[in-house]
Order: structure tokens, then C-alpha cells, then sequence
């Protein structure tokens, strides 16, 4: 798939947040480095894949008796993310940034 993307097209994003950047992050030259706002879950998918993960690990008032159980079962619920969350969060990222835009940067509904 990467064959036909043209080299100048990869390009990743970051929060750019202390707790997740060093400040020293180092790309090959055909990327580009896209940032954005830390604490900008608008902008930021992976904040709805860990409400999922949340609600599927605790479904139904689930508790744990051992960090071990917690931890299996954590790992069994990221390995089960169903794949049309994924597709439906990374084609919304758009309408994200048209959200966001519109708004000035002020909170969406996402």
C-alpha cells in the first residue's frame, strides 16, 4: 500500500505534551511532523479507544481480584478493538479538524 503513496504525503501528529514528549523526536526527512495542542482530545482519537477500552473492561460493574486479572483481561480487550472503531475514528479525523476549526479551537462534540 505504501508503494503508491508518494514520499512527500507520510506525515504523523503529536500533542506535543510534556508527559508523552521529549522534545527530541527525530522523523526521516519525507515526514513531516503535524502538531497540535497537548490535552486536545478533539484531535485525538485515541481518547475515545481508551473510553471503549474502559467500558469494555469494566462492563457490567466488572472488578478485579488480582492486578494480574486486570491486567489479562486489558490486554485481551486492546487485542479485540473492533476494527470498524478504528476505520470510523481515523475517517472522522477530518470532520474533527473542520470541528475544531470552526469553533476556533474551542471544544467539539467529539
Amino acid at each position: 500500500m505504501t508503494s503508491r503513496i508518494p514520499p512527500e504525503m507520510f506525515s504523523t501528529h503529536h500533542d506535543l505534551g510534556a508527559f508523552s514528549f521529549s522534545g527530541t523526536l527525530e522523523l526521516q526527512n519525507n515526514i513531516t511532523l503535524l502538531g497540535h495542542p497537548a490535552c486536545s482530545p478533539d484531535l485525538n482519537p485515541i481518547e475515545n479507544i481508551w473510553g471503549w477500552m474502559a467500558r469494555e473492561v469494566y462492563k457490567n460493574g466488572h472488578q478485579f481480584q488480582t492486578v494480574d486479572a486486570l491486567c489479562e483481561t486489558i490486554f485481551t480487550t486492546w487485542s479485540n478493538v473492533p476494527t470498524s472503531l478504528l476505520e470510523t475514528l481515523a475517517s472522522s479525523i477530518p470532520k474533527r479538524i473542520f470541528e475544531v476549526i470552526n469553533k476556533n479551537g474551542g471544544a467539539t462534540h467529539y
